[in-house]
C-alpha cells in the first residue's frame, strides 16, 4: 500500500459518482445508476491494481553521470529506462538531484511499449565547488486506465565532485598553439615582437622579417635564407588568487573567486601546453595553497586538486604576507597573474607599494573586474531625478575603475580590467602577448 497512489482520473470519476448520489436523493433512477457506476468503477480500480502489481511488471533504469561536474558549465546527465513488462506503461520519472540545485520538481513523463528502451538527457549547472550527492530514481507507473499509480524506487545514489571548469579549460586549450591563437575572434590581441630561441633555417618568403636573414646560409645556397625562432620555453608562470572577502561578490550566480579559479585552471593548462612551468599561490589573511611551478605531465592534476579545495575567507587580504611568501616560493623572474579586485583608488593605494616591490622582481599582471551590474545601471535611460542620481553614482564607479587601471600602468604594472565572463580569454591573450614580446 505504501507504493499505491491514486491518480487524478480516479478523483474525477469518483467526484462525478458522488454528484450522482447527491442528485439521486431527488431522482431514484439516477440513484440506481450511481450504484451501478460505483460497482463498475470499483471493478476497474481493482483491475488496474491487479495489472500494475503483478510480478511480471518490471521497469529497469540507470543514471549515467560524468566522473566530475564542471563548475558554471552545463553538465549532461543521462537517464535510461527499459520496460520489461508484458504491456504498455506510462511512466513519470522523478530524479532526486542534489540539494544544491534546489530543484524539487524535476520530472519527465514518457510512454514505454513492452520491451521498449528509452534514453533521456538533462543538464545541470552547478555554481559551487564541492561534493554533490544524487539520490534515487523514482518511477510512477500507470496503465491505460490511469486510475491508480504504482511507485518503484530505483536505487541510484551517487556522489560526484564539482571541480573548477574543466570544460572551459578544454575549450581554450587550442589557444596554446600559435597557428590557432592568431585566428580572428579567438585571440583578440595582435602578436607583436619576437622571441629569440632558435628553431630552424628556412627559405625566405615575402613577409619575413629582413632582420632575421641568415647571410652565411644565403651565400652558401645562393638564395635568401632566414632564421626561424620559436617562443622560449621553461618560463615560470604563477596564478595568484586573492581569497579575501572582496572576491566573494557574485556575478550571474558565481563569485569572483570562482571566476578566478576557473581562469587559473585554464591558463595553467595553456602554460603547460606551451612547455612553460605553471604554479599556484592563494592567499588572504594567511597563505593557502602554494605549488611550485613545474611542467610535469601530472602537474595540472595537482593544481586542479588544490583549486577544488580552496574556500573563501571573510577577512582582508594581507599583501605583506603575499610579498614574503612570493620571495620564498618563487625563485627567478616569473610571470605572475594576480587575481584580485579593487573597488576604490584608496584600496589600491594601500597595497600599491607592495605591488611595485613584487613588480621589480617579477613581471606582475594585476587582474581585476569591472562591475557589470553598475555598467548596466549607468546605461539605463534616466526617467526621474532619482534615476539620474543613481546613474551619476554608477558612472563615478566606472570612472574609478578606469583610474585604478591607469595608476597601475603608470607604475609599469601590467593590468587587465575585464568582465568576469571574459576573464579567461583576456588572461590567455595577455600571456601570449607578453610571451611573444619576450618580456617574461
Amino acid at each position: 500500500m505504501r507504493n499505491l497512489y491514486l491518480g487524478n482520473r480516479f478523483f474525477y470519476i469518483f467526484s462525478i459518482i458522488i454528484v450522482m448520489f447527491v442528485i439521486g436523493y431527488q431522482y431514484y433512477a439516477i440513484f440506481v445508476l450511481a450504484k451501478v457506476c460505483l460497482v463498475v468503477f470499483a471493478c476497474f480500480v481493482a483491475l488496474d491494481i491487479f495489472w500494475l502489481f503483478q510480478r511480471n511488471v518490471k521497469v529497469i533504469g540507470e543514471r549515467k553521470l560524468p566522473k566530475l561536474l564542471s563548475l558554471s558549465d552545463e553538465n549532461k546527465i543521462s537517464l535510461s529506462l527499459k520496460n520489461e513488462s508484458p504491456r504498455k506503461l506510462d511512466v513519470e520519472l522523478i530524479d532526486e538531484v542534489p540539494f544544491q540545485f534546489q530543484v524539487r520538481d524535476h520530472s519527465v513523463s514518457i510512454s514505454l511499449a513492452s520491451g521498449e528502451s528509452r534514453s533521456m538527457d538533462y543538464f545541470l549547472k552547478p555554481f559551487e565547488r564541492g561534493e554533490y550527492e544524487f539520490g534515487n530514481i523514482n518511477l510512477f507507473l500507470s496503465s491505460i486506465l490511469h486510475l491508480v499509480t504504482r511507485r518503484i524506487v530505483l536505487p541510484a545514489t551517487a556522489k560526484v565532485p564539482v571541480y573548477p571548469s574543466v570544460l572551459q579549460m578544454k575549450k581554450y586549450e587550442l589557444l596554446a598553439f600559435s597557428s590557432i591563437s592568431m585566428e580572428s575572434g579567438i585571440k583578440k590581441l595582435r602578436r607583436i615582437g619576437s622571441s629569440y630561441e632558435f628553431e630552424q633555417i628556412k627559405n625566405y618568403v615575402p613577409g619575413d622579417d629582413f632582420r632575421s636573414v641568415n647571410w652565411k646560409a644565403s651565400s652558401r645556397r645562393a638564395q635568401l635564407m632566414v632564421n626561424q625562432y620559436e617562443d622560449e620555453r621553461s618560463q615560470s608562470v604563477y596564478c595568484i588568487i586573492d581569497k579575501s572577502r572582496n572576491m566573494r561578490m557574485p556575478f550571474e550566480g558565481l563569485s569572483l573567486m570562482d571566476y578566478a579559479i576557473n581562469s587559473a585552471l585554464t591558463i595553467s593548462n595553456v602554460v603547460l601546453q606551451k612547455q612553460d612551468k605553471a604554479g599556484l599561490l592563494t592567499f588572504s589573511d594567511k597563505i593557502g595553497s602554494a605549488i611550485k611551478a613545474e611542467r610535469k605531465t601530472s602537474h595540472l592534476n595537482k593544481i586542479l586538486a588544490a583549486l577544488y579545495r580552496e574556500k573563501p575567507r571573510d577577512l582582508e587580504a594581507r599583501y605583506e604576507l603575499l610579498y614574503h611568501s612570493a620571495r620564498k616560493l618563487i625563485k627567478g623572474r616569473s610571470l605572475l597573474f594576480l587575481y584580485t579586485n579593487f573597488e576604490s583608488i584608496h584600496a589600491l593605494e594601500r597595497v600599491l607599494p607592495i605591488l611595485r616591490k613584487i613588480n621589480r622582481l617579477h613581471l606582475l599582471v594585476v587582474v581585476f573586474f569591472t562591475n557589470t551590474e553598475v555598467e548596466k545601471l549607468a546605461n539605463l535611460k534616466a526617467e526621474d531625478t532619482e534615476a539620474v542620481y543613481h546613474q551619476t553614482v554608477a558612472k563615478q564607479f566606472i570612472s574609478e575603475k578606469r583610474k585604478i587601471a591607469q595608476v597601475l600602468r603608470q607604475h609599469k604594472i601590467q593590468t587587465i580590467l575585464t568582465t568576469p565572463t571574459d576573464l579567461s580569454i583576456n588572461s590567455i591573450n595577455k600571456y601570449l602577448e607578453l610571451k611573444a614580446r619576450g618580456l617574461i
